[in-house]
């Protein structure tokens, strides 16, 4: 119980903590809202996380931190407690005020119907740049290049008496 204390006192914990209270964010979304370095915020994140209050889960190059889900009735007695205290002070409903605009404007939490939708339209443009880009099937097995070039070789040849085809196969099976 000492550590959990000690992991609350300070002030900008606590802002962190009123931030998670909402959701869970990324590490540079609380770093953006609070206006803080990223050595600042990790070492806090850090501190919270070895007193059992936050927990944390990887994505790609991402760190994505929540408050700790715990069955501890103590634990979550605390946060309840802290929840109620954070709605009389301004700065911390300020805090919350700025996460709920940013999560509007888009950021590394955006609610998954936003995700969503990018994700579709996204997987739309694909699909049309795919159907620009395709081309029908050829009829032979040939380029336009290659069937160029099998030309160019035999005609180079009609001025002979005899025209010798192979030379023909030969530019075909060197393509």
């Amino acid at each position: 119980m000492e550590a959990i204390f000690k992991g609350l006192a300070d002030r900008t914990r606590l802002r962190i903590v009123n931030l998670l209270t909402e959701r869970e964010l990324c590490g540079c979304d609380i770093q953006k809202l609070l206006r803080l370095s990223q050595a600042n915020v990790s070492r806090h994140l850090t501190y919270l996380n070895h007193a059992g209050l936050v927990e944390d889960r990887r994505e790609g190059f991402r760190v994505f931190y929540r408050l700790v889900e715990t069955a501890d009735l103590t634990l979550k007695d605390l946060f309840q407690c802290l929840e109620a205290a954070f709605r009389r002070d301004r700065l911390l409903r300020t805090d919350l005020q700025h996460l709920r605009s940013a999560l509007k404007e888009g950021t590394c939490a955006l609610p998954l119907a936003r995700l969503q939708g990018r994700a579709q339209a996204s997987m739309e443009t694909a699909a049309e740049h795919r159907r620009k880009a395709h081309r029908p099937a050829r009829q032979s097995g040939l380029s336009k290049t290659q069937k160029r070039n099998i030309r160019t070789q035999g005609s180079a040849d009609l001025g002979a008496e005899k025209p010798d085809r192979s030379l023909v196969t030969l530019s075909y099976t060197k393509l």
